[in-house]
């Protein structure tokens, strides 16, 4: 069954409606037939567990396009400073949010992921799709922080890892005004704390947190925007895995 039909054109079209976000025909085709290569390569390789395509819609189409909702710095989507029109999603895994923000807006996007295979597999969509706005990469943040330091004005990240983890990866890569953005299911309130307890250290502030209802009850979904408003007070990045597995809040 495809996904790249009329009547989901017009479900997608009329969900997204009801977020006062608005997508030309264009967008929304290209938008399901990135879900048709998505449910295809999912045949052979493991990019979701997600198994209907209204439920793909729902959590992985409207799900990343509602980042486009809490955006706090236009200038941003305008392509000026800061970062000069680039974004960065960690963790790409089948291309979502990176593939939709690159159909909806005029943004370079630079996508990542630790697994080489989803790596050539979002290069494949990508270039299948005819975006010349994005680029995958098999490389890790911190490894990427090395040599591309405060070069994206908006780094997102969805269902990825613990957000205190995603900060400090996010930290040395945005410049000052640069904005972080990460999606989550519901954060514990620990996971807050752990947050809250590396801004500082990180130059992060916290500006917005804003709890969605996707549509067809497919669940709630809280994105959290952080600003880059001071230089880190640590030196960045730390050795591959030192944030996911000594966090810097355990020194707080």
């Amino acid at each position: 069954m495809r996904a790249c039909t009329e009547e989901n054109i017009a479900v997608l079209l009329n969900e997204i409606s009801l977020y006062d976000l608005e997508l030309t025909y264009d967008q929304a085709t290209l938008l399901l037939k990135h879900l048709d290569l998505v449910i295809e390569k999912n045949k052979v390789m493991n990019l979701t567990r997600i198994v209907t395509i209204q439920e793909a819609i729902d959590k992985h189409i409207v799900d990343s396009l509602l980042i486009l909702k809490v955006i706090e710095n236009k200038r941003l989507l305008e392509g000026k400073k800061p970062g000069n029109g680039r974004f960065l999603d960690i963790g790409s895994g089948a291309g979502y949010p990176g593939i939709p923000l690159a159909i909806t807006t005029s943004l370079q996007g630079t996508l990542i992921d630790s697994v080489g295979k989803k790596v050539k597999a979002i290069q494949e969509f990508i270039e299948h799709l005819g975006l010349s706005n994005a680029h995958a990469e098999h490389i890790r943040a911190e490894e990427l922080a090395k040599t591309t330091n405060n070069s994206f004005g908006l780094i997102v990240a969805r269902a990825v890892a613990e957000t205190a983890v995603l900060m400090e990866y996010a930290a040395p890569l945005l410049p000052l005004g640069g904005q972080l953005i990460v999606t989550k299911a519901l954060p514990s309130e620990e996971e807050l704390q752990h947050a809250q307890a590396v801004e500082d250290l990180l130059g992060l502030h916290s500006v917005s947190r804003e709890t969605f209802e996707l549509p067809n009850e497919s669940g709630m979904r809280t994105i959290i925007t952080y600003e880059k408003t001071s230089k880190e007070k640590i030196k960045l990045p730390r050795n591959t895995g030192m944030a996911k597995h000594h966090p810097l809040y355990e020194g707080q």
